[in-house]
């Protein structure tokens, strides 16, 4: 029903579509559909592969439609465009995806939204003290996210003094997944220095990234890892795992440190370490953000481009 709405306005509005750019696995069989109707080269983006979320979160975490259809798709599309080579990789290790069809794209980041503020201005706009060390998390509340990983790094930490965590993602109280965090933060014994803030609007985020020591991408499991560049462009560091594009984000001490593997006191080493490097030499948040200045939504549009301009040639 949706293919059939879609072309009834194509047809109503005496339309041409030379490129077909389909993202997730859903919009990716209605894609095939169009190709096959419309003639039109198909260029898919699957974001996650259920590949790896069942790797990582259990066997039938993702249906096997999905599963069948991302091969399908692997197979079938004219390219597919990838966020990062660590995703690359696993299109080919798990799809046996054809290397010369894809091509990595990174996301991009709004860099005029997603610039610095004063570290006092916006700590008090959300309300946290002023003073003390603050680590910060940004995404869902998922399974293959990593929040729990972190609340037990947080809980390794605790000579360091006035340590908090603000987490931002979720339901609101009512949601299982943010009750659960919040139980284990009482059994880590960290209840009082975690804040779960739920919901923010994307123009707050600034204020919460700016307003954090770091972010904390505890991940077992990311396509690219977004928000850690949304923080660097707002000239917060990093402390990742070794998931999506950290290890091209994250090159040096300079705007980030990485886990070693993913065991809470390899995360909770990475984070002392760039709290120590903060309080012993500072990095300014401008140089921080000019370690992503490469990844404005001008660059990645054009480099987009250019791969529709190639599939129409």
């Amino acid at each position: 029903r949706f293919f059939e709405a879609m072309e009834r306005f194509r047809r109503l509005d005496g339309r041409r579509y030379d490129v077909i750019h389909s993202h997730y696995w859903l919009s990716g069989r209605v894609g095939q559909w169009a190709r096959r109707a419309w003639g039109s080269p198909h260029l898919t983006t699957f974001h996650t592969l259920a590949a790896m979320k069942d790797r990582v979160c259990g066997p039938g975490s993702e249906p096997e439609i999905r599963s069948a259809a991302e091969r399908e798709l692997a197979a079938a599309c004219d390219r597919i465009l990838v966020t990062s080579g660590r995703e690359r990789d696993n299109l080919i290790r798990h799809y046996g995806a054809e290397a010369d069809r894809i091509a990595v794209v990174p996301c991009g980041v709004d860099l005029d939204r997603f610039r610095p503020v004063d570290r006092t201005v916006a700590r008090r706009q959300i309300g946290v003290d002023a003073e003390k060390p603050l680590v910060l998390y940004v995404g869902r509340l998922a399974p293959e996210k990593g929040l729990e990983r972190l609340i037990q790094a947080v809980a390794r930490l605790d000579r360091i003094s006035g340590l908090q965590l603000i987490v931002v993602g979720g339901d609101g109280e009512r949601d299982a997944a943010r009750r659960q965090m919040a139980a284990r933060c009482r059994s880590c014994g960290i209840a009082d220095r975690v804040v779960f803030k739920g919901r923010v609007e994307q123009r707050e985020l600034p204020l919460f990234y700016s307003a954090a020591d770091l972010l904390a991408l505890p991940s077992a499991y990311e396509s690219f890892g977004m928000v850690a560049l949304e923080a660097l462009a707002c000239g917060t560091p990093v402390a990742a795992t070794r998931v999506g594009a950290m290890e091209e984000l994250l090159r040096n001490p300079a705007n980030g440190r990485l886990a070693d593997d993913l065991h809470p006191s390899s995360l909770a080493a990475a984070i002392e370490a760039l709290l120590r490097d903060r309080a012993g030499a500072p990095r300014p948040a401008e140089a921080v953000r000019r370690s992503v200045s490469s990844y404005g939504w001008s660059r990645v549009a054009t480099e987009v481009l250019t791969i529709y301009n190639g599939m129409v040639a």
